[in-house]
């Protein structure tokens, strides 16, 4: 198998080197030979750390600690980079949502801006709210305003069938001035917001019930338009009485004779 990695110690061909020394000091043009023999009267590795150079710049060091500090560094590097995702928050399930849900709703978007998410806010109509969508039009504007204190719009509101929906994404110089002036103000962001997260925990859990209770609702209706034809045919059309048959039988009589 062909070896990984830079080249080291005897795979080191080319002579001379720019040596740097265990310290990190440099040591000027060595020889080759003579690098390696330093390297390994203090018990480490020769490896060469610039092979495109001319000379090749080589550093005495312990590889094993070396692979191994490097590893630690590229895991926090990867720590630190964040993912951004399209998170969802719901105004509920109508028009009909109690201000302060929306404030706490309002307070899930910021934190997701400041985790430098993009974040979706969904309005859905209900009934004859669908004839009042100015209203909703009205809240999203407001919403809007609020949330461009740390995101940018990235598409306006539009419909989709009964549901009203705006994207915004987070704006990094934003949100620096945001945390800046928070910090000055003696007050934590949303994201710090312990309390925050028990809230959205428990409105979850209200919306989950809600739609639950919605879908059973809606397994007691007719499921198709025979079977709401017939239920209504039987309610209309009540059974015929003895009376009736007796009526209908004399005038059948009549008839024959």
């Amino acid at each position: 198998m062909r070896p990984t990695g830079p080249r080291m110690n005897e795979r080191i061909r080319i002579t001379p080197v720019r040596l740097i020394d265990e310290n990190g000091e440099q040591a000027g043009i060595v020889e080759t030979p003579d690098a390696l023999r330093q390297a390994r009267d203090l018990g480490l590795d020769l490896v060469e750390m610039a092979a495109d150079s001319r000379p090749p710049v080589c550093r005495i060091i312990d590889y094993g600690r070396y692979k191994y500090e490097q590893a630690k560094k590229d895991k926090a590097n990867k720590a630190k980079t964040k993912v951004s995702e399209l998170k969802e928050v719901r105004l509920g399930r109508s028009m009909k949502i109690d201000p302060h849900d929306i404030g706490i709703r309002m307070k899930q978007a910021k934190k997701f801006l400041l985790e430098g998410h993009k974040v979706q806010i969904v309005m859905q109509f209900r009934g004859r709210e669908m004839a009042h969508r100015e209203r909703g039009n009205e809240r999203m504007r407001g919403i809007i305003a609020d949330l461009e204190e740390l995101g940018k719009l990235e598409t306006h509101p539009r419909m989709a069938g009964r549901r009203m929906s705006v994207i915004l994404g987070p704006d990094k110089r934003k949100i620096e001035a945001y945390r800046r002036k928070m910090v000055k103000e003696g007050k934590k962001t949303e994201e710090q917001d312990e309390e925050l997260a028990k809230q959205m925990a428990a409105i979850a859990k209200a919306d989950e019930a809600a739609d639950l209770t919605e879908i059973n609702e809606g397994s007691d209706q007719p499921t198709d338009a025979t079977d709401a034809t017939d239920a209504t045919d039987a309610t209309e059309s009540p059974a015929e009485t003895p009376k009736d048959v007796e009526e209908t039988t004399k005038s059948a009589d009549s008839n024959d004779s």
